[in-house]
């Protein structure tokens, strides 16, 4: 198991609105962040988008539950994301299970997120949720 990725999960579960500026200790400056919602390049976009993320949210917390090292500087985290969010799902905690794909030297320079986009987000909006589960069911 890769070092650089435990530690790297462990860090990064430890982010909060008050720790951003910890950010560089784990991205290079110019870190390609990509998740399906999202496309960012460098630190300050990264920085602004973790910014806006934890205004928003009441709670966000991320559960790392294994680490795969592919080769030197390569490897996925699995994780699940939990959160809360006053217009969302009735503000009810929401979870998400997805993994990163990460690139690094000594820091990380390319990070992209896998995750269910809709049950991240969209199954939660009030009258798109309906419509989402109605499809659901008749696709089922």
């Amino acid at each position: 198991m890769s070092e650089f990725l435990r530690r790297f999960a462990a860090d990064f579960a430890r982010l909060d609105g008050h720790s951003l500026d910890r950010l560089d200790t784990l991205y290079s400056a110019d870190i390609l962040f990509r998740d399906p919602l999202h496309e960012l390049r460098g630190l300050p976009a990264l920085r602004g988008y973790f910014a806006g993320l934890y205004a928003d949210l009441r709670e966000l917390r991320f559960d790392v539950q294994g680490f795969d090292q592919v080769r030197d500087g390569e490897g996925y985290l699995r994780w699940t994301l939990s959160y809360r969010h006053p217009r969302l799902g009735g503000g009810a905690p929401i979870r998400v299970e997805g993994c990163s794909h990460l690139l690094w030297r000594d820091k990380v320079y390319r990070h992209r997120d896998y995750f269910d986009a809709g049950a991240l987000l969209y199954e939660h909006i009030p009258l798109l949720g309906t419509m989402i589960a109605w499809l659901k069911r008749r696709l089922a």
